[in-house]
């Protein structure tokens, strides 16, 4: 049976329904699929869909998000493919577009990690399951926002590094940023998107904390005393980046991570 669906490009796809052969081309959605129930339906992951472990091992990888192998995408025949506007390249998502139905999200916030979940569930035939892991998050993520309202460390400023040489951050218009907010901190850089930094621009903001992301880059000890030497008397914390960036069923286990995170923070 064939079904339409509006992506969150605004683009009409048909899909044979329910999709038994899904590729997935981003980590949080991977896991996602897989939280929901598709434990034979996803044929192909990328090589970062590091989550849940034993389905990593055992399922097709098909290249990195930005480096997808088309040909193996095609021998692997999908009737549904599942990707995102910032994680995935352009150019490879249009070559597969005219071949497989290709449904795409583009997440910026809370609420709309929260959408593409209710929207990928009915895609799949698993709105009730969806339906219960947002009802988690809705639960979880308003105590966590009137905790982080309440706390010692309410609108204090942050800024939260993603990569190195050249450093870049999450600013604003991301869903890193939104996370950053509903935890009661304040994100001092105001640019849009992911900006690259020189060491005298970091110095020049003075945020009372630093975030070094577990992901992309894999920030280190080492890197805290890097930058503790460019700002004493700022606080510089290794952050786990799955909890601050996946925007699939990792936000149902984020919800215990936000609440010790804010208990570390509020003494610093």
């Amino acid at each position: 049976m064939q079904r339409q669906f509006t992506d969150q490009l605004n683009r009409n796809i048909s899909v044979n329904f329910p999709p038994k052969r899904i590729i997935s081309l981003v980590p949080s959605q991977t896991e996602l699929l897989f939280d929901l129930g598709l434990t034979t339906e996803v044929v192909g992951i990328t090589k970062f869909c590091i989550h849940p472990k034993e389905k990593f091992k055992t399922t097709t990888k098909i290249g990195g998000t930005k480096t997808l192998n088309i040909e193996l995408i095609k021998s692997l025949a999908p009737d549904l493919i599942i990707g995102n506007k910032e994680e995935n390249t352009k150019e490879e998502i249009e070559a597969l577009m005219p071949l497989f139905p290709v449904w795409m999200s583009d997440i910026f916030t809370l609420k709309d990690a929260q959408s593409t979940i209710s929207q990928i569930g009915d895609l799949v035939n698993k709105a009730p399951e969806a339906n219960y892991l947002n009802h988690l998050i809705s639960q979880g993520f308003n105590d966590i926002q009137t905790l982080g309202a309440q706390a010692s460390f309410n609108k204090k400023t942050v800024l939260y590094l993603i990569w190195k040489k050249p450093y870049i951050c999450a600013a604003k218009n991301t869903f890193i940023d939104d996370i950053l907010s509903i935890n009661g901190l304040e994100n001092c850089v105001k640019d849009q998107r992911y900006p690259e930094l020189k060491p005298e621009e970091i110095v020049a903001y003075q945020p009372h904390f630093i975030f070094l992301s577990s992901e992309p880059y894999p920030f280190k000890e080492k890197d805290i005393a890097e930058l503790q030497t460019l700002l004493p008397n700022t606080k510089i914390l290794l952050v786990d980046g799955e909890m601050f960036s996946w925007y699939g069923s990792r936000l149902v286990k984020a919800v215990q991570y936000f609440f010790e995170f804010q208990k570390e923070i509020s003494f610093l």
